[in-house]
């Protein structure tokens, strides 16, 4: 994509964070073009309040692509979403891992098959809404975090490459939630006290189970809740109802808490202890992005996030082959997940990142 000639692809969900990203780069000085992907139909994941790809989202996108004098497009992704992300998601939960969709759907949606429409209608960057900055450190575009610790999003952007980097903007990276909403405001946007979503999108009221159990037809199969030592402590609604660390919703009367500890899909139980094992010092990960080096084959000091609200911990991380990171925490972390993503900091530059796999 030719830099030069500053047009840019607007990815816009009809929120007020990409409506304003895409003022911000009207006013930068870009050609700009709005988009909506449209990522799934409602009927195949239930419907519900928090659900996106609505007929209101997208009129909301055309709104404020009209105001702006920009044109506006909606691509239907929803076949690659459903196999790339839907169907990653479920999987993982039948494996007994936790996955992050976004972290996913960032990867292959918004920056692979927006990259590859982006070119085609000729445009040199890419822009979302998204809390993150990015910067050109000695000749490599590297993602940093957000200036406002509380929005920053750089944690599920990690798998961005140096060149999908290079033709990215994150215009909202400097800027405070409150400070979007007032520029919005401003603008006369019809969504500037729109409220955020606060689960997956295509996960109406978080019934995380429902919609796995929808989309593949199958039914959890009921299993035994074991201790350590697998005496039977009850009987589990099946493996895709929990992940590591849960504690509510397990309907087994104890005097102190029980915590899930452990999920083994082959013999179909769920592993659950007073919170012995629930923390860990070493995590394996594979699946790696490391797009601020080309590799760590000596041991370095990092910060590492293990989820997306986990505060990042010192630590540290050398890669042991090709795919494979070993990071040793200086304290051990509480519940760490598989399918979950690990993310390397220097300061407030991402290292890069992957897969938890233990």
């Amino acid at each position: 994509m030719c830099e030069q000639n500053k047009k840019a692809l607007i990815a816009m969900s009809g929120g007020v964070d990409s409506s304003v990203a895409a003022l911000l780069t009207k006013q930068a000085g870009y050609e700009c073009v709005g988009c909506t992907m449209r990522l799934f139909h409602n009927e195949a994941v239930g419907e519900g309040e928090s659900t996106c790809c609505s007929l209101d989202d997208v009129q909301d996108a055309k709104s404020v692509c009209l105001a702006l004098g920009m044109p506006h497009y909606v691509f239907n992704f929803s076949e690659d979403f459903s196999e790339k992300i839907i169907k990653k998601f479920v999987d993982s939960y039948f494996a007994g891992a936790t996955p992050n969709p976004c972290i996913d759907c960032n990867r292959y949606m918004k920056f692979e098959k927006l990259y590859e429409r982006a070119r085609i209608l000729g445009c040199s960057h890419i822009v979302t809404g998204h809390y993150a900055r990015i910067e050109k450190e000695n000749g490599r575009y590297v993602l940093k975090k957000a200036l406002d610790p509380a929005k920053d999003q750089s944690y599920v952007l990690y798998n961005l490459t140096p060149l999908q980097l290079e033709h990215t903007l994150f215009p909202l990276g400097g800027l405070s939630k409150a400070e979007t909403r007032a520029i919005a405001g401003q603008n006369g946007f019809i969504n500037s006290h729109k409220p955020d979503s606060q689960d997956i999108c295509f996960v109406p009221n978080g019934d995380y189970a429902a919609v796995i159990e929808r989309f593949s037809g199958r039914k959890a199969k009921p299993g035994n809740f074991i201790d350590e030592n697998g005496n039977v402590l009850g009987r589990h609604k099946g493996v895709i109802h929990y992940t590591i660390g849960q504690r509510k919703g397990l309907g087994i009367a104890s005097s102190a808490p029980l915590f899930v500890t452990k999920i083994d899909p082959a013999a179909n139980t769920v592993t659950l202890t007073h919170g012995e094992g629930l923390f860990t010092d070493t995590v394996t990960v594979k699946d790696l992005n490391l797009s601020a080096v080309d590799s760590i084959p000596d041991p370095i000091r990092v910060e590492a996030k293990i989820r997306y609200r986990h505060t990042p911990a010192p630590a540290t991380a050398v890669q042991t082959d090709e795919d494979t990171l070993v990071i040793k925490f200086d304290t051990p972390q509480r519940a760490v997940t598989k399918g979950q993503a690990a993310v390397l900091y220097i300061g407030d530059t991402v290292l890069g990142g992957g897969t938890i796999v233990g």
